[in-house]
């Protein structure tokens, strides 16, 4: 065949080094390539026998100067083994050393450029920190967190995603550098086993230098309060179509950070895209949690997610007391005999899983009911009447009422089915008032009822069967009783605790560091710490472990958790709307109001595809139901990785040891693209 020269950049020799000539055929190899370039670069001793031996290896190869008294001794030694070559016009790396020239479509118009696929990345931590470590730029996006988060000790990586930065004006004015934390030093392991820790629970990669321990306590300690002009100074989108165009900036997942634009020492931030947190164990994730509830910190004082202003005390007080118990105690340390002890109550809890289903007819049977007196009232009807009692029975996930308990004999007034609808509390302690707002699925739309209720037990026992029954369980759920006990516990540390006066004159407190500008905007700092302090009794005594979990259920159980916004266009309608996505279901939002429109299920999804040539998702659920949008403030593959990553993280078990199905994950998020 003809030879023909082929241009390839070397990027060791420099930027402003010419580029190499090599000679080369169509049925040459990629490997057969690498080694040409190697051998050019300087004066190089192969390693390998032959080439045979390079492409079994699916390494590049590793090669060493000769020693030659115009070599320093210091340069003796080079290792080439993670260089690769990437195609520049083309966007695509070639990883496939056995493929030929032809094969792989390179032409001698080709620009090539022989580079290593690891390099330095600044990522930004939830907690506002910077780290340095090297990421795999040729793999995809998904591959590299999965390393990533195996250095910094995260697991669970399939919840993570790189985003990046939103573009900010330089400031003459402002010099100040932003600390880094280095771990470029630190090797990203290959392998997907167990990561090797130290009594102490420290993975032992991080204990090789002082430098590197400090780093793990950044990465495992939260963050002190920070300084309320901090919190001024960053960007806090004020209205859903601003906190729909920071989804615009996630990374794709099935290509690689080179294809994406992202070059050396770029800065991407790390964050938990899926709010769906499986297998969370303290013991084990210190630095998972640290950096969850940081995530959650900052978007609460943000403004990303909208609270009421008793949890925003709340909040302020859990943060309070986080920041002084992190002075002196640690999250969990794990114990040998604790670590088997948990495994085989988990082993045993998997067992009984799979036993349960033959008891499922008995459970429905006996299932147990509620019924008491509560008010109705339904805001959208055209009616100026408010709250109205009736006697209310829970069965099974539907509820019926009745004008009275004689009378529940009879046919309801109406029955309705609680499965698939939106459950929001509307809750405020010091004014006693208990409400449950309901959106109920309909053909038309979403039914929107509100239920009152006399006292925080009548509320905390409706509100968690209300719960259970969205899901799709029953009061006869083992989980009721915990679901109770969780909403009576949140509605204790909304109580104001009597005698707690004396603690009410700690001046220590920096009460707008605590809480979100709209707060410190409206309340001066000596208004704000008797009402921090008030709600700081009823957790004073939390471990660090207990604080940091419940300021988590708070968060989670806020109305828009784990909502993500997009402004969309539907099929047929000429307006913008906003598709909520969310871990369980897709949120219809009316973009003038603000109002659901409609909802629907995962559960009830029978198929969704992407037409990629006028970029536009559509689904189809069950009833034949079929909609169809075009994504305005994002990319449709964004959206189309979003639904397909939740009902991903729906299909993972129980099972101990599970390995991470990066193939499913791919197939569910990458569509034709990934392909």
């Amino acid at each position: 065949m003809a030879v023909w020269d082929l241009s390839v950049m070397v990027e060791e020799l420099g930027p402003e080094a010419p580029a190499l000539k090599v000679s080369v055929t169509s049925d040459l190899h990629v490997g057969g390539v690498i080694l040409k370039i190697v051998q050019k670069t300087g004066k190089l001793l192969l390693l390998f026998d032959d080439v045979h031996s390079l492409i079994v290896q699916l390494q590049c190869c590793a090669v060493y100067y000769s020693d030659d008294s115009d070599l320093n001794p210091t340069d003796i030694k080079k290792d080439w083994s993670d260089h690769a070559l990437w195609w520049e016009q083309k966007q695509q790396w070639l990883l496939k050393p056995a493929w030929t020239l032809d094969k792989c479509g390179v032409h001698a118009d080709a620009r090539l450029c022989f580079t290593p696929q690891h390099k330095p990345l600044r990522l930004g931590l939830p907690n506002g920190a910077t780290v340095s470590l090297r990421a795999c730029f040729s793999s995809p996006v998904f591959r590299s967190i999965m390393g990533i988060c195996r250095l910094l000790n995260i697991r669970h990586p399939e919840e993570l995603s790189l985003l990046r930065p939103a573009e900010e004006k330089k400031k003459k004015k402002d010099t100040a550098q932003e600390e880094l934390y280095d771990l470029t030093g630190v090797p990203l392991s290959a392998g997907l086993g167990a990561v090797v820790t130290l009594s102490d629970g420290m993975p032992a990669h991080f204990a090789e230098s002082p430098e590197a321990e400090a780093v793990y306590k950044m990465l495992s300690v939260s963050q002190p309060a920070p300084a309320p002009e901090t919190i001024n100074k960053l960007y806090r989108p004020t209205s859903v179509v601003e906190k729909a165009q920071v989804n615009s900036r996630w990374l794709d997942s099935s290509r690689s950070l080179l294809q994406q634009g992202v070059q050396e020492n770029s800065k991407l931030l790390l964050r938990f895209k899926y709010f769906s947190f499986y297998d969370l164990v303290p013991k084990v994730d210190v630095v998972r949690l640290t950096q969850l509830y940081e995530q959650a910190r900052w978007a609460v004082l943000l403004e990303e997610i909208e609270c009421t202003e008793e949890e925003m005390m709340l909040f302020a007080a859990l943060q309070y007391h986080i920041g002084k118990v992190s002075l002196t105690e640690a999250l969990v340390t794990p114990s040998p005999a604790m670590d088997d002890l948990d495994f085989a109550l988990q082993c045993l809890e998997v067992k009984m899983d799979g036993e349960s289903s033959g008891v499922d007819m008995l459970e429905s049977m006996t299932a147990p009911q509620l019924h008491d007196y509560l008010k109705i009232f339904r805001p959208k009807r055209l009616t100026l009447k408010g709250y109205k009692q009736f006697w209310f029975t829970f069965k099974d996930m539907s509820i019926s009422y009745f004008k009275s308990k004689e009378e529940s004999f009879r046919e309801p007034i109406q029955q309705m089915n609680l499965k698939g609808c939106e459950v929001t509390p509307d809750v405020s302690v010091a004014n006693q008032k208990f409400c449950i707002k309901l959106l109920i699925p309909e053909p038309d739309g979403m039914n929107e009822v509100c239920l009152r209720c006399e006292n925080e037990q009548q509320y905390s026992n409706w509100m968690a069967a209300c719960r259970l029954a969205s899901k799709g369980k029953t009061l006869a759920d083992s989980s009721y009783p915990s679901e109770v006990q969780s909403i009576r516990s949140f509605l204790a540390m909304q109580r104001s605790v009597p005698g707690s006066n004396d603690a009410q004159t700690d001046e220590s407190i920096n009460t707008h560091s605590l809480v979100s500008p709209r707060y410190q905007k409206k309340y001066k700092a000596k208004q704000l710490t008797p009402r921090i302090l008030e709600s700081y009794q009823n957790v004073a005594q939390l471990s660090l472990t207990d604080a940091v979990q419940r300021f988590l259920q708070i968060w989670q159980a806020l109305p828009d958790f784990g909502v993500s916004y997009f402004v969309v266009r539907f099929k047929g309608c000429r307006k913008d709307e906003v598709l909520g996505i969310a871990n369980n279901r897709l949120i219809r939002i009316d973009l003038g109001v603000g109002d659901v429109v409609k909802t629907w299920r995962y559960n009830t999804m029978k198929q969704w595809n992407v037409n990629w040539d006028i970029r536009q998702v559509a689904i189809e659920f069950n009833g034949n139901v079929n909609i169809a949008f075009s994504c305005l403030t994002a990319d449709c593959k964004i959206v189309h990785e979003y639904i397909g990553g939740y009902i991903f993280m729906s299909t993972r078990g129980k099972e101990p040891g599970e390995t991470l199905n990066e193939e499913l994950f791919h197939k569910l998020t990458g569509g034709h693209e990934a392909l």
